[in-house]
């Protein structure tokens, strides 16, 4: 038997925290995966709302293949929606969402999505995140898994 100490340290401790938000950024992809969810639920409930068809793929980042789209929707149904009271699942998206559409630029929300992301693995998005959490690492950026 032996015994082996490795020292952790949390983000704000850590003596390079570049090492460890590189880690971050070549193995955890899916970061803001629960605003992705958090659109496509934003997408579902606007269905709901101004009936039609939707059809969508969407991701984190820019994607060639992404797309939303809208047909043979209740127009009436959709302008009667206030965004500021965000009516479609209380959160940010539901603004880029309606506005988005009736201005015929319903991309406007993966924008947003986009900036999101870009934000979220920032060094700023990252070193609040691995405070939020509580996040260890090791000297060498490696994150620590208890």
């Amino acid at each position: 038997m032996r015994i082996i100490e490795t020292k952790v340290y949390t983000i704000e401790e850590h003596p390079n925290k570049e090492k460890c938000f590189d880690w971050i950024r070549n193995n955890w992809y899916d970061i803001n995966q629960h605003s992705v969810d958090e659109v496509i639920n934003s997408l579902k409930s606007l269905q709901e709302k101004i009936g039609g068809e939707l059809d969508y793929a969407i991701s984190s980042v820019p994607d060639r293949d992404e797309h939303i789209t809208f047909k043979d929707y209740d127009h009436e149904e959709l302008r009667k929606l206030i965004p500021e009271y965000y009516p479609l699942t209380g959160l940010c998206w539901d603004i880029d969402l309606i506005v988005g559409l009736r201005e015929g630029k319903v991309e406007k929300v993966l924008e947003s999505l986009h900036s999101d992301t870009e934000y979220q693995y920032s060094d700023e998005g990252l070193f609040e995140i691995c405070v939020a959490n509580e996040y260890e690492f090791k000297e060498n950026g490696d994150y620590e898994r208890e």
